[in-house]
């Protein structure tokens, strides 16, 4: 995303060097310049006819035809420019999602333009367009600009890559952590219905221009989109159903779906279409959503509503009925449902909250287990739960001798830990050290929830210390070790969390996470190998880090992922190679007896944008160390 902010402010400032060197070369010579200059940047034919004088035209004086040989037939470079210009403000806009899912190849674009651009102004005829030292001055700035933003290194988002990783590996029974999803939104400037409007037209656009190519990284997108949709005040999917992509676009895709089915403001296929007064159709309970909040305005058109009716739209739900069933798809829960359900749930919440403490064990297990349901409903059941003292209760069914009941109050904690408000009463209760409690003795099931709690909680950076204070570490590396597989993932998550405080690498490193990690390198059914060079980053840059993945026989693992691993893989074990060479030449030598120089060079060649850089900058550690 930096790439994108250097490249939207040399478009500002192209653009505006550009008309103004149209503007300052004299009219007669405005389509002069050089006829191989253009061909060879540009791949223009040399047949071509759009614009420009054409040699022996009426009015021509000596002068121009004394430079004739010099001018480009049908060829204005500015106007050249201003297509490429216009290309780059196309990946300035580019979709937000998509550039994070598919950086590479998208960076790979921006680096083309530069390329093409740079080449153009390098050769461009000053001399032959007329044009003054002024005009020539700032073309020649914005050159420096774009050979500046190329030789940017772009250093990897670490949080960037983990939280996407955390929100798009969410398949269980347990809501997506709402800080991640917010900071992602934040990142991707993706924070308003109007904009993931923007960003679904994209999506669907770039789907058309692939044809169905890289399925995987298509779902993933829609998968992201949605759960924005849903911490922007998007209409919400179905009661206990997983935060994930909505029932109807597991067997349809969300750009097969006719626009007209979808609601403007959730971005959902409607199941009760309704008309307000400008005429435009919503789902019902979205815009009730918008018209209860005190909005007189229609959400599309922004004209003042004459009233506030709904009136049904039988047609439009018919043609929506007939195409679910043709496609067989299966529609969420009319409003009126959804509507019964909510609000029998929360009349219930006051009387669940009260038998947490019941002293009849069958009933206190009863309301712990329909708590958790709840917690993980919707928002407004977790704001209600801790309004009416939901929290303490759960805190102190903790450390209850019932299995069960600890895993029920610390799943429902985990998910009422979403709201950030809550976050900070669980800690204040003293949630943390019994959670840490549970993750040392407790039921598998319930050491993984332990650890994802621990995760959700650490978002907050006083949490971080508190965890690492009350020995909250040692479980996790305890768990990454012994855990079934998603135990694991919950451990690796929650440790790359914590690792981004410096007092808590001392801590990883003492409590042994260096071996397990390790191992995960080497286990395929994990599928955490990018997660666990992440954290191996993290830990180089301690000192102690640095000595214990310095080992010989994980610098070997490090340099075999460099020759068969993922382009991925590849790239994050040359950024751990890099960070421990940059400060132990030792780990060169020891790298390069290993073959490490032979792959380096090439991934160098071969490797993706960022792995090439990093073997670029490892080549020239082991150059040094040569010398």
């Amino acid at each position: 995303m930096e790439e994108k902010t250097v490249a939207a402010a040399v478009v500002v400032e192209s653009e505006e060097a550009v008309t103004r060197s149209e503007h300052n070369v004299d009219d007669n010579r405005g389509y002069a310049g050089n006829h191989q200059f253009c061909r060879g940047v540009w791949g223009i034919p040399e047949d071509t006819k759009e614009g420009g004088f054409q040699p022996g035209a009426a009015g021509e004086d000596d002068g121009l035809a004394s430079r004739r040989d010099a001018r480009v037939r049908g060829c204005d470079p500015w106007r050249s420019i201003r297509l490429l210009l216009q290309r780059l403000q196309g990946l300035v806009s580019c979709h937000e999602v998509a550039e994070a899912l598919e950086g590479e190849a998208i960076m790979g674009r921006f680096r083309m333009v530069y390329d093409k651009l740079s080449q153009a102004l390098d050769g461009m005829p000053y001399d032959q367009l007329g044009v003054s030292d002024e005009v020539k001055e700032q073309v020649e700035l914005m050159n420096v600009q774009l050979k500046r933003a190329k030789r940017r290194i772009d250093t990897q988002d670490m949080e960037l890559a983990m939280d996407l990783m955390v929100v798009l590996s969410k398949r269980d029974d347990r809501d997506t952590d709402g800080a991640v999803l917010e900071r992602l939104a934040k990142k991707f400037e993706l924070q308003t219905l109007p904009d993931l409007r923007a960003e679904t037209r994209a999506i669907k656009k770039l789907v058309k221009e692939k044809g169905g190519q890289n399925a995987e990284s298509t779902q993933q997108m829609i998968d992201l989109l949605n759960k924005f949709k849903q911490i922007a005040g998007a209409e919400e999917t179905n009661g206990l159903s997983d935060v994930t992509l909505p029932k109807y676009l597991e067997k349809c895709p969300a750009w097969m779906i006719p626009d007209d089915f979808l609601c403007p403001i959730s971005l959902e296929i409607m199941s009760d279409p309704v008309i307000i007064a400008t005429g435009q159709t919503y789902e019902r309970r979205s815009i009730q959503k918008w018209l209860d909040s005190g909005h007189r305005t229609c959400p599309k058109t922004r004209r003042t509503l004459a009233h506030l009716s709904l009136a049904p739209n039988y047609a439009l739900r018919s043609l929506i009925l007939q195409w679910c069933e043709k496609n067989e798809v299966e529609l969420l829960k009319s409003d009126a449902d959804q509507d019964s359900d909510h609000s029998e749930h929360k009349e219930g919440i006051p009387s669940l909250v009260r038998n947490l403490s019941s002293i009849h064990l069958d009933m206190q297990r009863e309301a712990v287990k329909k708590t958790r349901m709840l917690s993980k409903e919707n928002p407004d059941n977790r704001v209600a739960i801790a309004k009416h003292g939901g929290i303490p209760m759960l805190v102190s069914l903790l450390s209850y001798p019932d299995s069960k009941i600890q895993e029920h109050a610390v799943t429902t904690l985990l998910n009422l830990s979403i709201d950030e408000a809550n976050k900070q009463v669980i800690a204040k209760e003293g949630a943390i050290p019994a959670i840490i409690e549970i993750l040392k003795n407790g039921t598998m099931e319930a050491k993984g929830n332990s650890a994802a709690a621990l995760f959700s909680l650490s978002m907050l950076e006083e949490n971080k210390d508190m965890i690492g204070d009350m020995n909250g570490i040692p479980p996790l590396v305890d768990l990454l070790q012994k855990g079934t597989i998603r135990g694991k993932k919950d451990a690796i998550t929650a440790l790359f969390n914590l690792v981004l405080n410096h007092r808590n690498k001392g801590r990883a490193i003492d409590s042994g996470i260096v071996a397990p990690l390790f191992r995960v390198l080497g286990d395929k059914n994990l599928g955490m190998v990018d997660e666990a060079l992440s954290i191996f980053l993290l830990l180089a840059a301690h000192p102690d880090g640095r000595t214990a993945i310095g080992q010989s026989s994980v610098v070997q693992t490090l340099v075999q992922l460099t020759k068969e691993g993922t382009p991925k893989n590849k790239e994050c074990a040359l950024s751990v190679l890099l960070e421990l060479g940059s400060h132990d030449s030792s780990l060169v030598s020891v790298a390069l007896q290993f073959g490490a120089h032979e792959h380096i060079c090439e991934v160098e060649r071969s490797g993706t944008d960022r792995a090439q850089r990093k073997a670029k900058s490892l080549l020239q550690l082991i150059s040094c160390e040569k010398d």
